[in-house]
């Protein structure tokens, strides 16, 4: 099984995001990730709905939108008319998870719901029926090019474990430190998509990239 692969708009050059988003079309990738930030639930601030309108009309591929933001419910309604497949909240920002979800479903996204590296998976018991996606951040969430916490391939594993047992039929997203080497790790692990931004646009083949990554099995 070959996993989706979803090139994180974190990574490209905004001078010419237009070149970089006709190559994510052009390229074999499944999906376009976008991390919002807020600068208060991570240290950082990326880029808003203003530049992502923008985006979403460039893009042809569905878009995964991982809000890294306090009270991500509250951006439902901008979420949904960019037209987003996925909206992805981070368990750690959302006290009433489980409304949150439904919200979701009720807008007519599917919901993923993001761990950080110290959150363990066993909090999902309860919820992973219901969730399309669980992304496993494999990086402490906030900067792009961190290096890669190892601990995450067993993550990857019990997560997989967890999955299987319940019959859910969420997909697991792993996003930070992805490259050919990880990657492989969390495929034969069990991950399903592989969210890669340096790895992708700063390779001097991107859309070469993007099939490398594409072609890595479980």
């Amino acid at each position: 099984m070959n996993p989706m692969i979803a090139p994180s708009l974190l990574a490209a050059d905004f001078s010419n995001l237009a070149r970089d988003i006709d190559m994510i079309n052009r390229s074999e990738a499944d999906w376009l990730h976008l991390d919002v930030m807020d600068g208060v639930f991570v240290p950082n601030i990326s880029f808003g709905f203003p530049v992502l309108e923008h985006v979403a009309r460039l893009c042809e591929k569905p878009l995964d939108v991982h809000l890294m933001i306090v009270q991500p419910e509250k951006f439902i309604p901008e979420v949904k008319a960019l037209g987003a497949m996925m909206m992805n909240v981070h368990y750690e920002a959302c006290p009433h998870i489980s409304r949150v979800i439904y919200q979701i479903h009720q807008a007519g996204m599917k919901a993923g719901v993001t761990l950080n590296p110290g959150t363990p998976v066993n909090v999902l018991v309860d919820i992973i029926r219901d969730v399309d996606m669980v992304l496993l951040m494999t990086v402490n969430p906030g900067f792009g090019g961190q290096k890669f916490i190892e601990h995450s391939i067993e993550k990857v594993r019990e997560l997989r474990r967890l999955i299987d047992s319940t019959g859910s039929s969420a997909l697991i997203e792993v996003d930070g430190g992805v490259n050919m080497e990880t990657g492989r790790r969390l495929v034969e692990a069990g991950a399903d998509v592989l969210v890669a931004g340096s790895t992708v646009f700063k390779a001097p083949d991107q859309a070469g990239m993007v099939h490398e990554l594409k072609s890595l099995q479980r």
